[in-house]
């Protein structure tokens, strides 16, 4: 025995069953008395998950803008610590300063009190 594929007409009417078969199962869920409910249970189901979504995008949105804030008011408190520490360094600075030509003063003081004790 060898095996014989279908010929056209037999490929044909397979898949007019098939066809039919189909429809059928179609037919049979849309004629189900239950389907309105299934139907208005599923909607009221998205309409529960898209509140819940837009809710959880609000809380998001929040906390990003409370993220933001704390990012904005850190970068303020740096700026004002980088400020500060300017201002101390220049104050430093100018002490320092104060002291070399306080330094020099005495020195050139002193060399001339030496000219004049000669």
């Amino acid at each position: 025995m060898s095996f014989k594929p279908p010929d056209f007409l037999e490929r044909q009417q397979a898949a007019a069953r098939a066809k039919k078969a189909a429809l059928e199962k179609f037919q049979a869920k849309t004629a189900d008395p239950a389907l309105p409910e299934r139907l208005t249970a599923r909607a009221a189901r998205a309409a529960e998950r898209q509140a819940i979504k837009q809710t959880r995008d609000a809380e998001k949105a929040k906390q990003k803008a409370r993220e933001a804030e704390r990012v904005r008011q850190a970068e303020h408190e740096a700026a004002l610590a980088a400020e500060r520490a300017a201002a101390e360094k220049a104050e430093r600075e100018r002490e320092q300063e104060a002291e070399r030509k306080a330094a020099r003063d005495a020195r050139y003081a002193a060399r001339k009190a030496r000219s004049k004790r000669r």
